[in-house]
């Protein structure tokens, strides 16, 4: 089993529901800010490190994901009859993914600055770290209430608590997916066994980053992409 990440895991599979109307009748993944789907914009970072996989998971209005894709090198992993969060959704793509550490990513995000995927990859060391987050600082957060998700110490480990929030990339190792139970379940649970053991690492994103929850987060995406943030 290599140590190298070499696959990207997308998830693209949510209702979206803080987007209210807009995602009536399209899925989250595909509202366009600057003119370009969202997913789209995840995976031109992606593309930029040759991955040998790229699979995104699909549930809510899967055929318009699944007609968007199909012309790409993106594999889907269907999520039916009910969807399994970002824990039980990785699992079930791992036959598409490959042995050994992934990258995954979400597709409600706007990166500014160097490529987050390639940040992760040249910091990654699979001999201390389980899993490494790319977090961001609220002062470089667009539009982001909040007090973070984590505290980061010198040496790059997580502690649960106010600090830098988790900006959605990360590279993660997947054997501990087997030891939990639940179908469906959110990565924390995966997190929690790493910071169990001291293996839950993050660093901090050089640039600006603003997600893309609400209907008022395209506005502030769009104005980003134009460099008006500094």
């Amino acid at each position: 089993m290599t140590n190298t990440p070499d696959s990207v895991m997308l998830f693209a599979a949510g209702f979206g529901t803080r987007m209210g109307a807009l995602t009536k009748n399209c899925p989250k993944p595909l509202i366009e800010v600057g003119g370009t789907a969202l997913i789209d914009h995840t995976l031109k970072l992606a593309r930029e490190l040759s991955p040998k996989h790229i699979v995104a998971n699909a549930h809510y209005l899967s055929e318009l994901l699944a007609a968007h894709l199909s012309e790409t090198d993106v594999q889907l992993s269907y999520e039916a009859p009910d969807i399994l969060e970002t824990g039980g959704g990785l699992r079930a793509a791992l036959p598409l993914l490959g042995e050994g550490p992934v990258f995954t990513g979400n597709t409600d995000a706007i990166w500014a600055g160097p490529n987050p995927f390639s940040l992760a990859r040249q910091a990654w060391n699979p001999e201390t770290m389980d899993a490494l987050l790319v977090c961001i600082s609220p002062d470089q957060a667009v539009g982001h209430a909040g007090g973070g998700d984590f505290r980061i110490d010198t040496d790059g480990r997580l502690h649960r608590g106010p600090g830098v929030i988790y900006g959605g990339i990360q590279i993660i190792k997947t054997d501990g997916l087997k030891n939990i139970t639940d179908r469906a379940f959110s990565l924390n649970q995966l997190w929690d066994q790493m910071l169990a053991t001291d293996r839950l690492f993050g660093l901090t994103y050089p640039g600006r980053w603003c997600d893309v929850g609400s209907p008022q987060g395209i506005q502030l995406a769009e104005t980003l992409l134009k460099g008006s943030y500094v």
